[in-house]
Order: structure tokens, then sequence, then C-alpha cells
């Protein structure tokens, strides 16, 4: 068996799968590891990512599946899950077998194990990056930025900052993942990138709200505490509609009310 020891990212992974095919790897002999598990009778090689071979990737699951299913890919490598690079490898090798167009199927075949996986782990993902879009709460700094703080289960930053930069595209914004120590930052009317590091973290917390976003935060919370109805209140509907978790990130859920 050959072991491909690739980095925790789309471009670790993207290049392994990269690799396993120049180097003509049969699937069912080779292994995608994001760990140092230890294989007997195995040999191992460590991928270094590869922003080329990154991209040359990324274009022929485009071409070859649809911008759909490569987005549904990204999604299942944002999980944390350890089996998710060689479970998108072997549905990927499984898929370009096919002869012919095979766009918006690549996932039709759900009785095998790693194509079911990955679209599990794909769907688990897509559905977060939907409540997030809902949830996420943005709140204006002094200086006029808007920033907001979450910290979801699956590594969506990247999908949340498309989403939103093109939602806001004339604002600087600022999304920090505060379980990850990423961040990304969308100057106005130009293209968003990644920052990450202790130091950018600890800068992070000096940041103060403008007054004007502290009473609009206050109205906000004075409001959805009148329209709530005491005798139609239903808490397991609320948890299941809004997940307790999501809570701590929201402005009409993080202070006590100070209006009479």
């Amino acid at each position: 068996m050959l072991v491909f020891q690739c980095e925790d990212s789309l471009e670790g992974i993207f290049t392994g799968i990269y690799n396993a095919y120049e180097q003509k790897s049969r699937p069912e002999d080779t292994m995608m590891s994001l760990n140092e598990e230890l294989f007997l009778f195995a040999e191992y090689q460590t991928v270094r990512p590869d922003a080329e071979k990154t991209l040359k990737v990324i274009r022929t699951l485009q071409n070859r599946f649809g911008e759909e299913d490569y987005h549904h890919i990204c999604l299942a490598l944002s999980t944390p899950e350890p089996m998710k690079a060689q479970a998108v490898y072997q549905t990927v090798s499984l898929g370009l077998r096919y002869s012919g167009a095979v766009k918006g199927h690549l996932f039709d075949n759900l009785a095998n194990d790693y194509v079911n996986k990955a679209f599990t782990l794909g769907r688990t993902a897509g559905n977060e990056n939907c409540h997030m879009r809902g949830f996420v709460r943005f709140q204006e700094l002094e200086s006029g930025i808007l920033y907001s703080k979450i910290s979801p289960k699956n590594n969506l930053l990247t999908f949340l900052m498309e989403h939103f930069a093109d939602r806001l595209p004339v604002e600087n914004f600022v999304l920090h993942d505060e379980g990850r120590g990423l961040f990304g930052v969308h100057p106005a009317g130009k293209q968003w990138y990644l920052l990450s590091g202790a130091e950018v973290c600890t800068e992070a917390d000096r940041f103060r709200l403008s007054e004007r976003e502290l009473h609009y935060q206050e109205l906000f919370r004075y409001f959805c505490h009148k329209i709530a109805i005491k005798d139609r209140e239903n808490l397991k509907l609320q948890r299941n509609m809004l997940p307790l978790r999501f809570r701590e990130y929201m402005v009409e859920f993080n202070k006590q009310l100070n209006i009479g």
C-alpha cells in the first residue's frame, strides 16, 4: 500500500490526489492520510502542498464533475473528520473511471462507502454553512469596520467570506473564526483575504464597538424581548431552530437588557 501523508488543508489533499495520479497509483492500493497512522508493509510519501498542482486538480474537478459537485467536495474537506481525504480521493477516483460527461452525478453511487462518507460530510458542513449565513451578527467598531466573531465546527470561513463579500461589496468587514484563530478580511470594493496568527488575535481583543452600535444593540435586544409571547414559549423548538452553540455570538443573547 502507498500512503500519502497530507496536510489537513484543501491544498494539501488536492496535491496528494495529484501526486497519486501522476505516479499512476492504483486507488485500491492507495491511502490519503492526514495523520501519522502506521500500516503494515506500507510505503509512505510526505506531501508538500503545491499551488500549481492544486489548481490543476480544481480545474479537473470543475470541468469533469461540475461546479455543484466540486463545491460539495470542498465542503466535505472543511470538516474535522480524519477519513475525509481518503473518502474524497476514492470518490473522485471512482468518478473519473466513468466514460463521458458525469457532471452532477459524482455522488450518485451512495452504496459505495467512500462516496457515502464524502456525501455525508459535505451535507453536514453545508447545513452548518447555511445556518452560519443566517446567524452571523456583524457589529460596527469605532473605526467603522463591521466585525463578527464565529466558531463553527467545520472550517467554513472561506465559504462565508464568499457569501458576505457578494452581499456587502462596499463594506469593510472582518469575520473572525475564534476557534481556529483565522480572520477573513474584506476591504471595501476589493478582494478579500485570510489572516492568521497570535498577534492578530491579540489585536482583535482590543476592538471597541461604536456608541451607535451599542445603542442599536440595546434596542434590538429590547425588541426581541418585547415581541416574545410568554404563553407560546417552546424551548425545545427554539433549540431545534437555533442551536445553543450559536447563541454565544448573537447580539440578542449576549447581554442582559438595560432598558426599562
